[in-house]
């Protein structure tokens, strides 16, 4: 969501939170091949084990005993080596595949290769994964904390930004435990709230599944009503798991939703992507809203993930307004598409200030707030 695309140094930075192995596994599970690496022992075959997501689709959690073991995994069968794709975070999977997976470290072999496939022959179009920010605790709630983390701090995040991001229940200065910047209220939205403490002083929230959930292909929707005020940057958008191991840009990047400032005539939304070699806004569109509609009301921002293709569109999955494709970065030196090296996991923010949308003013409206009523992935 960033236009000078410079923060992820600071993102990488960040402590990230990776979630422990959770349900049970459904099919089979073989070991097999033996350890080629440095060490003196193999390491420990990975466990894979499996939470159920919404018809047939499973989410998929892969783990080792072994300390400090880096897991190897492939979802097409083959199998894996230190070539393949790191483990970072738990991966939906909706589709007929094979997942293979390796641990190794510094002092270990190569370990056994664990291996499980998975057939649930699921009909396109169909949900699969959903968060609908449900809370029966008669109160403003926690965002779950087994879907939702925070990124937390000042600092500009490579922008300029002026906010400060508090967590739940945060209480240091400028954060408050008795205002939440995020909360899910009894009706079943989330509220990502910028507030401004003290003159010149502006918190708010930014939530990411980093390290919890993630996911590659399908059709992702976020049902978002956003603040238009001047200063303001509501966001969704996905970032490569592997942002840990290569950075940013290298990991890709998609802007699913981006809106700064007050309402236009026509009224937009932007989408775009960036990786390597397109880090600006060498790929990014513009969708105007319906004469009479703004973003200040209820949409569906969309977007499309098949392999080779990033299509974005507003309320309607049959009428993208812009298509991404490898042939895309034509003409763009030192270009790469980054989309198909494995999931990403989303993030949800509200920003104040910004090198993008400037400063706030004496017309900006504080507290200010992004809701959001569901995020929900169907299969391709």
């Amino acid at each position: 969501m960033i236009r000078l695309k410079l923060q992820f140094v600071s993102v990488v930075a960040l402590s990230m939170v990776l979630l422990a192995g959770c349900g049970g596994g459904n099919g089979a599970v073989s070991g097999t091949g033996s350890g080629s690496g440095t060490g003196t022992q193999p390491a420990a075959m990975p466990t894979l084990t499996t939470t159920p997501a919404l018809n047939g689709a499973q989410v998929v959690t892969l783990s080792s005993t072994t300390a400090g073991a880096t897991i190897y995994y492939t979802t097409d069968g083959t199998a894996p080596t230190t070539a393949s794709p790191v483990y970072e975070a738990p991966f939906l999977v909706d589709s007929n595949v094979t997942v293979k997976a390796m641990a190794t470290g510094a002092s270990y072999t190569n370990s056994p290769v664990a291996s499980q496939s998975f057939t649930p022959n699921i009909p396109s179009g169909t949900l699969v994964w959903s968060e609908d920010f449900t809370n029966s605790t008669g109160g403003n709630a926690e965002p779950d904390p087994s879907v939702w983390t925070y990124d937390t701090g000042a600092g500009g995040w490579g922008n300029n930004e002026l906010e400060t991001y508090c967590a739940w229940n945060s209480s240091a200065t400028p954060c408050s435990n008795s205002t939440p910047n995020a909360y899910v209220d009894t009706n079943g939205y989330l509220h990502i709230v910028a507030e401004q403490p003290s003159a010149g002083v502006y918190t708010s929230a930014r939530l990411t599944t980093q390290g919890l959930f993630s996911f590659q292909y399908g059709r992702i929707e976020i049902r978002a009503e956003v603040p238009e005020e001047q200063g303001l940057w509501p966001a969704a958008w996905l970032l490569g798991n592997n942002i840990k191991t290569i950075s940013w840009p290298a990991c890709g990047e998609m802007d699913v939703l981006e809106r700064v400032n007050a309402a236009t005539t026509p009224d937009w939304n932007d989408g775009s992507i960036h990786g390597t070699g397109f880090i600006g806004d060498n790929l990014g569109t513009q969708y105007s809203f319906p004469t009479g509609e703004t973003a200040a009301t209820w949409h569906t921002y969309g977007m499309i993930w098949n392999k080779g293709s990033i299509s974005y569109y507003v309320d309607d999955p049959s009428t993208p307004y812009i298509t991404y494709t490898p042939s895309s970065l034509s003409g763009l030196s030192g270009a790469v598409w980054p989309f198909d090296n494995g999931p990403a996991f989303l993030i949800l923010n509200l920003a104040v200030g910004g090198s993008w949308p400037g400063s706030p003013d004496s017309s900006t409206q504080f507290p200010a707030q992004m809701l959001v009523q569901y995020v929900r992935i169907y299969t391709n």
